[in-house]
C-alpha cells in the first residue's frame, strides 16, 4: 500500500488523493505537517528522484524562504537536508508519496500514471 504524505488545505494534495481514488489505488494518508516522512522514507524517494534532494524541498514554501534554504542547500550536506526535512514537515514537497521501491514527489497525473498504473 502507498503512503501518502499530504496538507489537508492543499487542493494539490487533495487533487492527488481523488485521482488515486477515482483508480481505486489503495493509500493511507498521514499529516506531512504534524508527522513528517521517516528518515528511512526520505533516503528510499530521494533514490527516485535522481539523488536530488533539493526535489524533497517545497521550494515555494514559507518556511524554505524564512530558512534562506535555497543559498544554503548547495553546501548542505544530504545527511543535513534530510535531518533538516525529517524534523520539519512544511520543507517537504507535498504531496510526497512513499511505495514499496521507490516514490513521488508533488503531483503530476502523468508521472503518476507511469508509476502507479500497473
Amino acid at each position: 500500500m502507498l503512503t501518502v504524505y499530504a496538507y489537508q488545505n492543499c487542493s494539490t494534495c487533495r487533487n492527488a488523493l481523488k485521482w488515486l481514488a477515482s483508480r481505486g489505488i489503495a493509500h493511507e494518508v498521514k499529516p506531512i505537517r504534524e508527522q513528517p516522512p521517516s528518515a528511512g522514507e526520505l533516503a528510499r524517494v530521494l533514490d527516485a528522484v535522481g539523488g536530488d534532494v533539493r526535489r524533497l524541498f517545497n521550494t515555494s514554501g514559507k518556511d524554505y524562504r524564512e530558512l534562506k534554504l535555497g543559498e544554503k542547500l548547495k553546501g548542505m550536506s544530504t545527511a543535513d537536508a534530510l535531518k533538516l526535512l525529517r524534523g520539519n514537515g512544511n520543507l517537504v514537497k507535498r504531496p510526497f508519496v512513499v511505495t514499496a521501491t521507490g516514490g513521488l514527489v508533488g503531483f503530476d497525473a502523468e508521472a503518476w500514471a507511469k508509476v502507479l498504473d500497473r
